[in-house]
């Protein structure tokens, strides 16, 4: 069977040859004002079927706000902003994402959400975050972002670094399956395509290793297969504490 996965993969890998020229030479570049546009869509189902999933995640964000202060959330790779309605009421929120196209569609879920204070929005790679303090927020979001940065174990080391001592990095992931499952196989497969439909979008990362790799003082974390296209339903969800 992994012959096979490996053969089906190589093919789509030559598949894909002009799409990595295209990447090569700078052109793939428009695909990202297409892809903003994509993922204000495809996000608003996304949140509809995972709604009670980050209802209950989001739901421990005011253990981590010091007292008499407002709560700073810091969200890596933000999109379009639609973890923003479950951050509770009077928290400042710094807004990150590689994408500069997401900004309007940021705009307007800033909007819809008068519940928050907005700090600032800041087009950056979650490896690089130079322009955030040290120890500057109480709490860092990812939520379908790890499977697409470039360094996974760089970002999860920033995240670490902006938190203040006490505070918790939280996730939700999309990850790779179970090595025997139909899953594992077809996210290998099809993973060659995947990368260039989901901007970067890696189906095959082992995120838990990285995470329990970090460094946190503790890590809450649970798998859950979610209510979505078989390749991305295997997730990760919880917090982990610096």
């Amino acid at each position: 069977m992994e012959l096979l996965m490996n053969f089906l993969t190589l093919f789509f890998k030559v598949l894909t040859l002009p799409l990595q020229l295209i990447e090569a030479v700078g052109l793939y570049q428009w695909y990202k004002e297409f892809f903003a546009l994509l993922m204000s869509r495809i996000s608003v189902s996304y949140n509809a079927k995972m709604d009670d999933k980050k209802r209950d995640l989001f739901s421990n964000l005011p253990d981590f706000k010091k007292p008499s202060e407002p709560l700073t959330v810091l969200e890596i790779g933000c999109g379009t902003g639609t973890n923003f309605k479950y951050y509770p009421p009077g928290c400042k929120v710094i807004c990150t994402d590689p994408n500069r196209h997401f900004k309007k569609y940021l705009e307007k879920g800033m909007s819809e959400n008068s519940h928050l204070s907005f700090e600032r929005f800041l087009v950056a790679a979650g490896e690089d975050m130079g322009s955030i303090e040290d120890e500057a927020v109480d709490a860092v979001v990812a939520t379908l972002v790890l499977c697409t940065v470039r360094d996974m174990t760089r970002t999860i080391q920033e995240a670490h670094r902006m938190l203040r001592p006490g505070g918790a990095l939280f996730f939700m992931e999309h990850v790779v399956a179970e090595r025997s499952s139909w899953t594992y196989f077809f996210q290998h497969v099809l993973q060659p395509m995947w990368y260039y439909f989901g901007d970067g979008c890696e189906l095959t990362r082992s995120t838990w290793n990285d995470l329990e790799a970090a460094g946190f003082s503790e890590l809450k974390l649970k798998r859950i297969e979610a209510p979505l296209n078989f390749l991305i339903k295997p997730h990760i969800v919880g917090y982990a504490v610096k």
